[in-house]
């Protein structure tokens, strides 16, 4: 990796920084949980592109690096799932109460 694709990879990460802050703080405070819950179920493409990395490196700290991405991308699948049942379990309507006579 040469000097140009060092700073254009340090560029494109504050650029997404800076992108990613301005979305965010437009979206209404009773919509994060939603919208949250949706983009960690995203992480999976995380999950692929580490395992692409993992087949690609040759170093021990490619793979370790692999590894803590996949473990991370696989944390942020699981509870956007979590928390998106959890959000659905309280639409559910309750059971009726049977009153004994």
């Amino acid at each position: 990796m040469n000097e140009l694709d060092l700073l254009t990879a340090i560029t494109v990460f504050v650029l997404s920084v800076l992108i990613g802050v301005e979305v965010i703080s437009k979206v209404p405070a009773t919509l994060h949980t939603p919208l949250m819950s949706g983009s960690n179920a995203v992480h999976g493409i995380v999950v692929i592109g580490a395992m692409l990395i993992a087949a690609e490196s040759h170093t021990w700290l490619g793979y370790v690096l692999a590894f803590v991405a996949m473990v991370f991308g696989a944390m942020n699948v699981v509870g956007g799932y979590l928390v998106t049942d959890r959000m659905l379990e309280m639409f559910k309507a309750r059971p009726a109460e049977k009153k004994d006579v």
